[in-house]
């Protein structure tokens, strides 16, 4: 008996920093950064304020590893799959779009709207987001852009503002998701036939046909 008690409480200890942040992630993304209370995140995962304290010592930090654990993860599984990918480039953009749309769902879209609404008032989380989320990512996708150019399937275009234009649709379906979406139905979803219909658009735009110039220089 001691020992399946004990066992039971070495496996409770070890989900517990999760269970903090999926607490964590939920109430920044209903009340916002400033809103949230540390009290209010531990007695949401069922620990005392002093518990949370042992794993992440300030608000801002456990704001961080909710990021970390969220976002930071998937990037760096987005470039897993660039290393290990052997195919066209086209490809290889509709699945980064794609795992990012279905990993980067749901609560955790929500972690943009709560960055774009607070951290003007956080100088140091909107670095913290910009070195660790927003240029990592724009990294990814820029290299599988450059992949496409530099093997000829792509048109010599200037990759980082393509980037952008990837991310956009993204990001404004998760503001929508937590803002307007959170009262009222939204007619458009950012389902995978609209990430379909979004890389259709700006892969045809990229795709080198015959007797299209090439990007001015």
């Amino acid at each position: 008996m001691g020992d399946s008690t004990g066992a039971a409480r070495r496996r409770r200890k070890e989900a517990r920093p999760q269970e903090l942040l999926d607490a964590a992630l939920t109430l920044f993304v209903e009340k916002g950064f400033a809103a949230t209370r540390s009290e209010e995140v531990a007695a949401r995962a069922g620990v005392s304020k002093g518990t949370l304290y042992l794993y992440y010592p300030s608000k801002e930090e456990l704001f961080k590893a909710v990021v970390r654990r969220n976002l930071s993860e998937l990037i760096a599984e987005g470039s897993a799959i660039v290393e290990a990918f052997d195919g066209p480039a086209d490809a290889l953009l509709r699945l980064l779009m794609h795992t990012w749309r279905e990993r980067a769902a749901g609560a955790a879209s929500g972690i943009h709207k709560v960055v774009i609404a607070e951290v003007r008032s956080f100088p140091e989380l909107a670095q913290f987001y910009l070195d660790e989320v927003v240029l990592p990512a724009q990294r990814l996708i820029v290299g599988a852009l450059q992949r496409g150019i530099d093997s000829g399937e792509f048109r010599p275009v200037e990759p980082v503002p393509v980037a952008h234009l990837l991310f956009a649709q993204t990001l404004f379906h998760s503001l929508c998701e937590h803002s307007l979406g959170a009262c009222v139905s939204l007619p458009v979803t950012l389902d995978a036939a609209l990430v379909d219909l979004q890389l259709d658009l700006v892969l045809n735009g990229l795709l080198r046909r015959p007797g299209r110039p090439g990007a001015a220089k």
